[in-house]
């Protein structure tokens, strides 16, 4: 896929993504079969860390080994980036030695900037406006548990941060709708000149967001780079929390997720991260089956055996 990137949510089309899904199933069950699929043997996935992660760094270094190539780590510190060295001269070096790169960093005109200078397909592992890669994973475990997500409700509790807003971008390829549920102040404004009327609502009372929807999500209150706000942002976000009793405004088949690490008792009750709701576990381990069918369709295209 020459000049293939996944910086946003929006850089696929459906059709991309019901590809990507199908491809993710066969190989999370290749997996677990036991059976050797590597057909990238000889390919080199460098993946710069400017944010620290678990689950990226495993998802990312497990699903590539798994798929015959290799996961190179840099961490800021390791690299020039780190001491100022030009994002578009690090691109146009770390593009010409690897076949595709992961970039976990801070704003997105970083990723956007690195994207533009390499020669090698750039995955957004994550930055302050958006999280493509989770909610691709959080799509995929929704449609294996009840279906196909179109037409369904999707209600977030919490800051209006990355994961949500990659959400909406989300709720319009594939015609659901997100309910957004957050303390006045910390509302969605950034909306990206996008018509998102039939696939936004957004509310102040989280029991308004949650009444009947198939999907409760939430993150935790304090995410990277807001650390010196979170004394703030614990007091305003305590009537916020996803408990059992919130669940039970929402459809009797809904699933209740969460991109993880949970602050127990913070933004979710215990009983609901470990209740029988909860799709969470799921979740965490369809970051590395997704990833793979991802860096597999952009360095391969579609493949359908």
């Amino acid at each position: 896929m020459p000049g293939k990137h996944f910086l946003q949510f929006t850089d696929f089309s459906r059709d991309e993504y019901e590809h990507l899904f199908v491809r993710s199933r066969v190989l999370k069950d290749r997996l677990r079969r036991g059976e050797l699929y590597q057909p990238l043997q000889g390919k080199t996935l460098a993946m710069i860390f400017e944010k620290s992660s678990t689950r990226t760094r495993v998802s990312f270094e497990a699903g590539m080994n798994q798929l015959g190539g290799h996961a190179m780590f840099l961490a800021s510190k390791d690299t020039q980036l780190g001491r100022g060295e030009p994002i578009e001269d690090v691109a146009r070096v770390i593009g010409r030695m690897c076949d595709v790169v992961m970039l976990r960093t801070y704003e997105q005109t970083i990723v956007d900037t690195f994207a533009s200078y390499s020669k090698a397909p750039v995955i957004n592992g994550l930055t302050n406006e958006y999280h493509p890669c989770q909610t691709l994973a959080d799509i995929f475990t929704y449609i294996e548990h009840r279906g196909s997500i179109e037409g369904k409700t999707v209600a977030w509790i919490g800051d209006s941060n990355n994961i949500s807003r990659t959400w909406l971008q989300a709720a319009r390829i594939f015609n659901f709708k997100l309910r957004l549920a957050c303390p006045k102040g910390y509302e969605m404004s950034v909306l990206d000149g996008i018509d998102y009327r039939g696939h936004f609502e957004q509310t102040h009372d989280p029991r308004e967001a949650t009444e009947g929807a198939d999907l409760v999500s939430t993150d935790v209150c304090v995410s990277m780079g807001f650390e010196r706000e979170s004394l703030q942002r614990r007091v305003d976000f305590l009537s916020y929390k996803v408990t059992g009793e919130l669940m039970k405004l929402a459809d009797k088949d809904a699933v209740f997720m969460h991109c993880l690490p949970a602050h127990r008792g913070e933004e979710v009750d215990p009983d609901v991260l470990d209740g029988p709701q909860s799709i969470v576990w799921d979740e965490a381990e369809n970051r590395m089956h997704t990833q793979k069918a991802l860096i597999e369709y952009l360095l391969l295209g579609k493949i359908d055996n």
